[in-house]
């Protein structure tokens, strides 16, 4: 970030400062492919939110439909334009019938070279279950539809699927800066440009000491992304969480992660527990982040039928690159101490 910090120029001016500023940005464009996997184009946004915004609202798809356990960024870009709601399973996996419903039920129209863009969590950003996205990608190309899968909790800790059309990225879900991210596209042809910058596919002048933090922060992401050893106090915790009344989520989910856990303890709303965490120095969230200060139930939970009871004594915890094991143990402590009050 300080090289980028100093090149001052705008990477779209033709004169030299310009020229090596553009040379710096398309050097991390590369960089960010490699370390993700991933070969297609890049479009650099400011975020995750907006990526999601390219995504569908300048798809080549006709219709749009999203999964109920979509992340509220990404719903609140497709809501407003009447998005298909596709369902789950109380497992937290999206209902292969409501999938199926949902892009044959979409009809292809002249105009639109694809019948319908549908969108899915790599990696739920509130529980940690991980979607199949071989089998949903099977189910939407032979449906003739593009897939869009967030990838926001996933890069840089699981490889990003091969057979999306779309990704989205965020840079400080795996230790990069704060506003900036990617749209990873698998060909240009997918999306209406819009004009402006990246190609035409986005406007607005590119963050260039964000991108390199970006990049950067993605090549420095080790495997696995966190050391087993520093989590491991979690599986003491989840046996003491079944003993004494609460409920261990990851014991419902399909493909559990190991760096997100959701857990309700017994007798303690979430929101109660949010700020008892809080005065303890301990960070954590009621749903998602982007939408915990509202303290509401989470639509997640509601839609996996998670009882409202449960759903409401339910808070989320998640591990980063620089978590250290007494950090954990921290946690597991004044967990088990605020439970058995």
């Amino acid at each position: 970030m300080e090289e980028g910090f100093s090149l001052w120029a705008n990477p779209s001016s033709p004169h030299a400062e310009g020229r090596k500023a553009r040379a710096a940005l398309e050097d991390a464009r590369e960089r960010v492919k490699r370390a993700l996997g991933w070969e297609g184009e890049v479009i650099l946004t400011s975020g995750a939110s907006e990526a999601a915004a390219l995504a569908f609202g300048e798809s080549q798809a006709m219709y749009e439909a999203v999964s109920k356990v979509e992340h509220d960024a990404l719903w609140s870009e497709v809501e407003y334009r009447g998005a298909s709601a596709i369902e789950v399973a109380i497992d937290g996996s999206i209902d292969f019938t409501s999938i199926e419903k949902a892009v044959v039920a979409a009809e292809p129209y002249i105009d639109f070279p694809y019948t319908v863009a549908v969108g899915a969590q790599h990696i739920n950003s509130e529980t940690g279950n991980r979607q199949d996205i071989g089998s949903i990608a099977s189910l939407v190309h032979g449906n003739d539809g593009l897939l869009v899968v967030d990838c926001s909790q996933s890069a840089g800790k699981f490889a990003i699927p091969k057979l999306a059309d779309m990704a989205i990225v965020s840079a400080h879900k795996f230790g990069g800066p704060i506003g900036v991210g990617a749209l990873l596209v698998r060909d240009f042809s997918i999306l209406h440009p819009r004009g402006g910058q990246e190609r035409g596919y986005r406007r607005g002048t590119e963050n260039l000491p964000g991108v390199l933090g970006m990049a950067a922060a993605l090549e420095a992401c080790g495997e696995p992304y966190v050391d087993p050893g520093i989590l491991e106090p979690l599986d003491q915790l989840a046996q003491e969480c079944r003993d004494l009344g609460g409920t261990w989520l990851p014991d419902r989910l399909s493909d559990p992660t190991p760096y997100i856990r959701a857990i309700a303890m017994p007798k303690m709303s979430g929101s109660a527990q949010v700020m008892r965490f809080d005065m303890a120095g301990i960070s954590v969230s009621q749903g998602s982040a982007c939408s915990s200060g509202t303290m509401k139930t989470s639509h997640v939970l509601q839609a996996m039928q998670v009882e409202p009871d449960v759903a409401d004594r339910t808070i989320r915890a998640s591990f980063g690159w620089n978590t250290t094991r007494e950090e954990v143990e921290r946690f597991c402590e004044v967990w088990l101490e605020l439970a058995k009050q």
